[in-house]
């Protein structure tokens, strides 16, 4: 239900965009009518010219491929998965069929390349011709008859999509159920499905395929040469790339149906067969990520059954209470499983122990039984490949105060930390003006957003070599660097926009804006949202640095509500660190520095009880609400301060510090002084040695 509008502070970019659905077992959302999966971007004026890039090279590899088995008389053909229907194929008022985004984008990247590749061949030809050596190599060369296949079809003709479409004829999303007024597209069924010989024929036209959901429908073809992924790498299931990879994993074969094997043109065998993917991730991304798949895959697997396989796995109970296997739990239910003999010394399941897996009827002692199901799970995966993952395995726990929360030590520091204030400042608006002028002028600066290329093969199968992450060697190809992008058609209210973000007056802001140097403000073009929340950002430091010695706070009658403050934000992942002096029984740390700091706090003597504070609990600040992250009582008979607030850093010096940052931490500084008398200590520290030093001090 929340309304990325209004939460933007009525950003355009956010019109009409409403969170409609969270999914935490499939880890995605659904915004505006879209799913989006972690890394997704909608909406994102950058992503035209990065799809733009990787369609110009696809279509590149295409004509790469296309020179070198034309003579052969071997079709080439490229697919392209995209995310939605409509960037392919759209239609009018009318009803009439208009190509979409990517449609546009292909044939006029298309038609670019192919003149291009047309007219390198002519210069070239030409040069051979006054040429002696006939032996020369030439980057232009083309076989014989290619130019004139190049030149038959227009770019319109040689795409085809491949989707569900609704009885008016209209493609629709295959994901969206429409109950009896669905059915197929006839046409490229005919062509894709059932006519794969007119399909691999070089007497018909179409050469690239668009399709939303040929994974499921079961697609592939054995000429398929290049795939083109036009959308998010995170989106779909975890043999994504896999399966994707797979529908142009098969040999080729020629206009005569002959099949490039090995039989038939020995070792050009693997030359031929060679498939090109290009990419919509970070090479190491996809790499690692394909490594990963295939090796899962691999049929020599090792099929061992260890410890390992079963310490700090979730298993569930019918009921669904749940049990982290511990590692001597782990080992004492392996030592079972061989008693039982279904896994033997060496660690194999033996036939007997199959038997009983697949039967559902794996004999285990009472501390196991209970999650039968998932233990059976667990060791399924040994010889399917597929890894165990309980249901809603990031699943979370929701958590209840312990008996922590009621002592009277807590109790007593809440009720003195519980207390708001109110601040009040003064600043000089002119000197705010010209301060933030200067400072924009000499350090805004947004850069050209460059692609580079970077291309990779992999040409090996063993498992082993596929884990060291060396089986696919990268090489770049090259950069591309895109300045401002003509076809941005979002509208923003830049002094609106920025004033959201500073909560200075539009007077103020303009004055700013028209005091800017004429190049910085045209950086407004690059990119108008980092354009706004750069500009911000560096009025919101200037701001904060001629706050920070005129505010002072003041205590109000009000509080924050334990109940609220402590029921708002309970809830962790169910494999945090199980705790003993917080007010919760778990705790999930956000960095390393967090983990060791409640490891010490935890193994300390002179800790009494503590809470890691809800984001609900805040201090209002001029920039921005701030939430400390620690309320700790010591033990009084052996430190000096007795309560105190901590904010965890990764370092101590001030210096590390942004001026926003000083500013909150010194508000907050500012704000237990006032409703505590000095009683309650608040300091950011990186370490609990630190904190130490700080509570010691007289």
């Amino acid at each position: 239900g929340a309304n990325l509008f209004s939460l933007s502070g009525e950003m355009p970019a956010y019109d009409n965009i409403v969170l409609t659905e969270i999914d935490a077992q499939q880890g995605k959302i659904v915004l505006g009518g879209q799913e989006m999966f972690p890394g997704d971007v909608m909406n994102d004026e950058d992503e035209y010219t990065f799809r733009r890039i990787q369609i110009r090279e696809t279509i590149l590899s295409h004509f790469e491929k296309e020179i070198q088995l034309f003579p052969r008389g071997i079709k080439v053909l490229t697919l392209f998965f995209i995310d939605s229907v409509e960037k392919y194929r759209q239609y009018d008022g009318e009803g009439e069929q208009q190509p979409g985004e990517y449609a546009e984008i292909f044939e006029e990247e298309y038609n670019k390349l192919r003149s291009e590749q047309l007219d390198l061949f002519r210069e070239e030809y030409n040069k051979y011709l006054l040429d002696t050596d006939p032996g020369r190599v030439h980057r232009g060369y083309m076989p014989a008859g290619y130019s004139d296949y190049l030149e038959r079809d227009e770019a319109e003709a040689v795409h085809e999509g491949y989707f569900s479409i609704d009885k008016k004829g209209r493609a629709v999303d295959p994901k969206v159920k429409r109950g009896s007024e669905s059915s197929d597209d006839i046409s490229a069924y005919d062509l894709i499905m059932k006519d794969k010989e007119r399909l691999m024929s070089l007497e018909e036209p179409v050469r690239f395929i668009f399709s939303h959901s040929a994974l499921k429908e079961g697609w592939d073809n054995p000429n398929v040469f290049q795939i083109c992924a036009l959308k998010n790498p995170e989106s779909g299931s975890e043999t994504r790339r896999r399966q994707e990879v797979g529908r142009g994993m098969r040999l080729c074969v020629d206009n005569n149906g002959q099949r490039m094997d090995i039989e038939s043109v020995g070792e050009l065998v693997h030359s031929i067969n060679k498939l090109t993917v290009v990419a919509s991730e970070s090479y190491e991304a996809f790499a690692k990520g394909l490594q990963n798949e295939i090796a899962a895959s691999l049929k020599d697997r090792p099929k061992k059954v260890t410890p390992e396989l079963f310490a700090n796995k979730v298993v569930r109970e019918e009921s669904g209470k749940e049990q982290l296997l511990t590692k001597d739990q782990a080992r004492e239910l392996l030592y079972e499983l061989m008693i039982q003999k279904v896994v033997d010394r060496k660690g194999d399941i033996t036939e007997i122990g199959r038997e009983l897996i697949e039967k559902d009827k794996l004999p285990l002692p009472e501390e196991f039984a209970p999650y039968r199901e998932d233990i059976t799970n667990i060791l399924k995966s040994v010889y399917t490949g597929e890894p165990f993952r309980p249901e809603n395995e990031r699943n979370t726990v929701r958590l209840q105060t312990n008996q922590n929360f009621a002592r009277k030590e807590f109790q007593e520091l809440w009720d003195k930390i519980s207390l708001k204030t109110i601040y009040e400042v003064r600043f000089d608006t002119e000197k705010l003006v010209q301060d933030s002028i200067v400072k924009i002028n000499a350090n805004l600066n947004i850069r050209d957003r460059v692609y580079e290329i970077v291309s990779g093969e992999l040409d090996t199968h063993t498992r082993e070599e596929l884990e060291s992450n060396e089986a696919i060697k990268a090489e770049s190809r090259g950069t591309v660097q895109v300045g401002f992008n003509p076809s941005t058609t979002a509208v923003y209210d830049i002094v609106g926009e920025i004033e959201s973000r500073t909560h200075l007056t539009r007077r103020s802001i303009t004055r700013i804006l028209k005091g800017l140097k004429r190049e910085k403000f045209l950086l407004l073009k690059k990119n108008p949202e980092v354009f706004i929340a750069r500009c911000s950002g560096f009025i919101n430091e200037v701001k904060a640095t001629l706050i920070f010695s005129n505010i002072v706070y003041h205590k109000t009658e009000q509080r924050h509500d334990a109940k609220t403050v402590f029921s708002n934000d309970n809830t962790t992942l169910r494999n945090a660190a199980v705790l003993k002096k917080h007010i919760y029984d778990y705790l999930a740390t956000d960095s390393k520095t967090e983990a060791a700091f409640v490891k010490a706090l935890e193994e300390s003597t002179e800790v009494t009880v503590y809470a890691r504070l809800p984001r609900s609990f805040y201090i209002t600040t001029p920039v921005a609400n701030y939430s400390p992250d620690w309320a700790i009582v010591f033990d009084k008979e052996k430190v000096r301060h007795i309560y105190f607030v901590a904010e965890t850093k990764g370092s101590d010096s001030g210096l590390e510090l942004r001026e926003i940052e000083k500013l909150k931490i010194h508000c907050a500084g500012e704000h237990f002084k006032e409703i505590s008398g000095n009683e309650v200590v608040f300091k950011a520290v990186s370490s609990f040695e630190t904190l130490m030093e700080v509570v010691q001090m007289k």
